[in-house]
């Protein structure tokens, strides 16, 4: 288990990665696109948090002397705090390792449970399947909420579901997300740092975060698909 510091409220990183996760199958949806994502929502999650300048010519850098007390974004942080990087860059950097050490945030916190099972009777693996917390559906239901019924998103609603978009992965949620036209167009508003008046996060805020959200949309669909 990781031993970097994390705090009581839940990372940005760790809420994507359980909505991704998908309980019927016991998988995480987009795997193959996985780490951008990963990688965008700690770069966003520093950004709501203020430890985050884009100002440098549409480069990243941390804001200097806050850095946030997560270890996770931490890490992301001091990567940053050396010296201004592309989107882009960062995200490749940033992302990779993330997966593992979200998932076991999340187990930890008994969001996604692990289940020993034996295949073809004598190979032990382990199943991931929900946890009893309910976190993951109230996550889902104010995704929902901003994407099917119009409310308007508290900002890490907003990025939240902007990142859920950008992985691609929407029509996957059809069942509780239903993907209609009216759905889509609203996706690629938030994607936009379009969130609404209620959406208490300053400009530059919204600008980061939308500039992050669409460097990974832009790397992941230069991904070859399988």
């Amino acid at each position: 288990m990781t031993t970097e510091p994390w705090s009581d409220a839940p990372t940005l990183v760790e809420d994507l990665l359980l909505l991704l996760f998908q309980p019927r199958s016991g998988t995480i949806a987009g795997e193959n696109t996985l780490f951008y994502v990963l990688g965008g929502a700690v770069l966003a999650d520093l950004a709501l948090g203020d430890h985050l300048s884009g100002a440098d010519r549409g480069r990243l850098r941390s804001v200097p002397g806050h850095p946030p007390p997560d270890g996770l974004l931490r890490q992301a942080w001091d990567y940053l705090a050396e010296k201004p990087r592309g989107v882009q860059t960062a995200l490749a950097a940033i992302g990779p390792p993330l997966r593992g050490p979200a998932l076991e945030r999340l187990i930890a916190r008994g969001d996604i449970d692990q289940e020993p099972r034996k295949v073809l009777g004598l190979f032990r693996t382990t199943a991931l399947r929900e946890g009893r917390t309910g976190r993951r559906a109230r996550l889902l239901a104010d995704v929902r909420q901003v994407l099917v019924d119009g409310v308007e998103p508290q900002a890490r609603v907003a990025a939240l579901a902007a990142l859920l978009s950008a992985s691609g992965t929407l029509p996957q949620f059809h069942r509780e997300i239903p993907w209609t036209s009216p759905v889509i167009s609203r996706a690629k508003e938030l994607e936009q740092g379009d969130w609404g008046a209620d959406a208490a996060a300053e400009a530059v805020t919204r600008t980061v975060t939308a500039t992050v959200v669409n460097s990974a949309i832009v790397a992941i669909t230069a991904l070859p698909r399988s």
